[in-house]
């Protein structure tokens, strides 16, 4: 989900929201497609490459964190269209039916779009398209397949799947089809991921020929990028892994339910988690979000804990992110009140910035982290305070257990030296050209020698983030369509065009998935071939990580 300052909420619409709690059954299952009408997003000529290297070595980039299957997540109705639909894209790329004619009832979608539950906007969808998908539009789709496939076929080779729920929000959110228990959320989304496998196939001529392949090993995956293909990997990122949220300070998931829950994870094909997400749980404390997003998760903290954030001045130089309030009043207060928090009491008064959440790593998620490394899992340490992720990090460091990741901007980049020497990856959030570039050169001064460096994004695509923006003052030197991809020069791309719309990245940023490989060649315009040869070696760096996670010998 999305980094700092991106979400005007996971939470900000539905604590607005007093309406009835809906309820309705599962989907049905999946019927074979039919004939197909309007799949032309993808406007590429030549084929993907496929093989390795002289060396071995395989090609391509990496998104390491995005949410294909959340539609299915929050209550199954907070998030509309789908990345595919048996029936059809026009089936699929609908509008929600409770955003009304003109979208004036969608209040979930104007709030964190405009900032105000007020506004309106074309609820066509297919095959118009002519409000959204959009770069600013949160609560659309903006990862239907064939968007997916457009980025394949121009380079991508690795593809994280998040899995993605929040009780919370599913709670206050007054419209839903499913039970809001993370856990079975996650499955949903893992059988959903699977079913869309098996429609790729479908469409491609029979099991395991289609471009989309759920993958649960290095081994696996290297052979299907050596294909060609698309090696999809099962990430989960939630805030109550396991049921193990936290009331008053009490955890509400044992040891045991953790390790029952992480074999569980593995036979589903999981390959990567994170610990914690927006909210303090049982197991660590999260990284706020600052400003009003900051005050707007605070009251959710408190809503699903009973507790407020609690943060202390930072002694450190890594840091979480401010916390509002925090002035001359509040820091005099606020060495005072924290007397009272041995008591549960918690107010949302805080001292001057920096910030750090008191709470860091639990035993408890020191005992997830450690059952991870068990099971040759990839660590996941976004999310989690300065304390949490400098705790974690002890713990790989001891045991020298290269799985580690940072997939989306939400560390703190004082850490990143040390993922890099454990052998592990950073990968940044989607951002325009200019900043996504900075970020690479940032990344790529911290790396170590010793291990190849990669480098790679976390579009967050479907996690109520806005994707990159155009990039600002780009007149002069504009992405010229057609393009050859910087990727594969065999490979040539024109403007996307699905239904009756065409993009463009230089005026749309990424309005969808499928400008992806327009927004990277957007990214070569601005810092050079480096950072395409650098991001080429993404999938390799990913798999070498993984590879040494999943061989790990104590």
């Amino acid at each position: 989900m999305p980094p700092v300052g991106r979400p005007l909420a996971l939470l900000a619409a539905a604590l607005l929201s007093c309406a009835a709690l809906l309820t309705a059954p599962a989907n049905a299952a999946y019927a074979d497609p039919g004939p197909q009408t309007g799949e032309d997003g993808v406007n590429v000529t030549g084929a993907p490459f496929r093989g390795t290297t002289p060396d071995g070595q395989v090609r391509g980039y990496i998104d390491a964190h995005t949410h294909l299957m959340s539609y299915e997540g929050f209550g199954g109705d907070l998030l509309c269209g789908e990345a595919f639909d048996p029936r059809g894209i026009q089936e699929a790329l609908r509008d929600c039916p409770d955003h009304g004619k003109d979208g004036s009832l969608a209040w979930f979608e104007n709030f964190v779009s405009k900032g105000s539950p007020f506004g309106t906007h074309d609820t066509t969808g297919w095959p118009t398209f002519k409000d959204w998908p959009a770069a600013h539009s949160l609560t659309h789709q903006q990862a239907y397949y064939t968007w997916v496939e457009r980025s394949w076929r121009a380079g991508q080779r690795i593809l994280v799947n998040q899995l993605v729920s929040n009780r919370t929000l599913c709670e206050l959110y007054p419209l839903k089809k499913y039970p809001c228990d993370e856990m079975s959320s996650i499955r949903l989304q893992a059988q959903s991921t699977y079913a869309l496998q098996d429609y790729v196939d479908k469409q491609s001529g029979g099991p395991g020929k289609g471009w989309f392949r759920v993958v649960r090993n290095p081994d696996e995956a290297r052979q299907v990028i050596e294909q060609g293909k698309l090696a999809v990997v099962l990430g989960i990122e939630t805030s109550e892994p396991f049921g193990c949220r936290q009331i008053g300070g009490r955890p509400q998931c044992t040891a045991q339910q953790i390790d029952s829950g992480l074999d569980e994870m593995k036979k589903l094909g999981v390959s990567s988690m994170f610990v914690c997400h927006k909210f303090d749980n049982a197991l660590c404390g999260v990284r706020f979000d600052p400003d009003t997003t900051g005050v707007i998760m605070n009251l959710g903290n408190f809503y699903g804990s009973g507790r407020f954030w609690q943060a202390d001045t930072c002694r450190e130089p890594e840091h979480d992110n401010p916390i509002t309030p925090a002035n001359d009043l509040t820091d005099l207060l606020a060495g005072p009140l924290a007397y009272l928090r041995p008591l549960g009491v918690t107010l949302p008064i805080y001292p001057k910035a920096p910030h750090c959440n008191i709470n860091g790593l639990t035993d408890l998620g020191a005992h997830m982290v450690q059952g991870m490394i068990k099971r040759g899992m990839i660590v996941e340490v976004d999310h989690m305070s300065a304390k949490a992720a400098g705790q974690t990090l002890s713990i790989l460091e001891k045991a020298k257990y290269s799985g580690v990741i940072s997939g989306h901007s939400w560390m703190d980049m004082g850490y990143a030296s040390r993922v890099y020497k454990l052998g592990g990856m950073v990968t940044s959030y989607g951002s325009p050209a200019p900043s996504f570039a900075g970020e690479w050169r940032t990344a790529k001064k911290a790396s170590d020698p010793r291990y190849l460096f990669g480098f790679g994004y976390g579009l967050d695509a479907n996690g109520l983030g806005p994707l990159p923006a155009a990039r600002a003052n780009n007149q002069a030197n504009p992405l010229r369509y057609p393009y050859t991809s910087p990727f594969d020069p065999n490979v040539k791309l024109d403007r996307e065009r699905t239904g009756e719309r065409t993009w463009d990245v230089n005026t749309e940023g990424v309005a969808n998935y499928g400008l992806v490989p327009d927004w990277l060649a957007d990214v070569r315009n601005v810092a050079g071939p480096e950072i395409i040869a650098d991001m080429s070696r993404g999938a390799e760096a990913y798999l070498e990580m993984w590879k040494r996670a999943r061989t790990y010998k104590p």
